[in-house]
This record gives C-alpha cells, structure tokens and sequence, in this order.
C-alpha cells in the first residue's frame, strides 16, 4: 500500500474507501450519501482528488491480492492497522468514523465486511493512543 503523510486529508480519505468496498463493491446510494454530506469537503479534498483517493487504493487492493478482487474485507490486518496508524488526530479520527457510518448504512444494509470494518476502526482508535499525551476515549 502507498503511504500518505499523518492526517493528510488522503489518509483519512483512504479510511473512507476503506469503508465504501468493505463489502465489495459501492452502490450509487452509497455515492450520492457521499456527495450528499460532502464528505470530500469534509476531508479537505476536492472531488476529483477523493475519487483519486479510491482508486488509487482500489489499485493498491488488487495488487496486494495479485489481482483477485476481495474488496478491503479481504485486506490482512497488518496493513489494515497500518493505513489506520495514518490518522492519529482524534477529531479527525471522529470525524471520519462518523462518515464511515454514514456511507455502510446509506444503502440500508450492513454487510459482514462492513460491520468488521467499523468493529476494527473503532477497536483499534480505542485501545490506542491518539497522541502522545494521553487516549482516546
């Protein structure tokens, strides 16, 4: 997987795509509920530059399965925590667990992957520091 820099806009938009092909694949429902709370402004990213942001890291899915397309659901866990060792600032990490939520119940189904995606991202922001002075609560 390609790194960004911590609390790059593209780090915590990775963490979003992350969320969209948890389950596979993405719906326009899950889109337009994209579009709709502006998550991409929320990030601090145009458009176009999210959408870069999800192929890129579709790109990255298919590499690291040698082309076999399992969606992230399939990724190991080590890279999982890596790509969300990328966020560290808590409002950021909040910020994006919310958008996380919003985009897996947009299309009124939470599937397996989807559910052990945020199960994991908030696991791992829970038990972890967010940053040098104290935890995440």
């Amino acid at each position: 997987m390609r790194t960004y820099p911590t609390d790059s806009p593209e780090a915590a938009a990775r963490l979003l795509a992350m969320a969209l092909v948890a389950d596979g694949n993405y719906s326009l429902t899950e889109i337009r509920a994209l579009d709709r709370i502006q998550a991409s402004r929320q990030l601090g990213l145009d458009p176009a530059a999210f959408k870069g942001v999800v192929d890129t890291f579709c790109e990255d899915l298919l590499m690291a399965a040698q082309g076999e397309w399992t969606g992230s659901a399939g990724m190991d866990e080590g890279t999982r925590q890596q790509l969300l060792d990328e966020v560290r600032d808590p409002a950021l990490r909040a910020r994006i667990v919310a958008l996380c939520q919003a985009v897996v119940q947009a299309d009124g189904h939470e599937a397996d992957g989807e559910a052990a995606l945020l199960d994991a991202l908030t696991r791992a922001w829970r038990q972890r520091p967010a940053t040098t002075a104290g935890a995440l609560s």
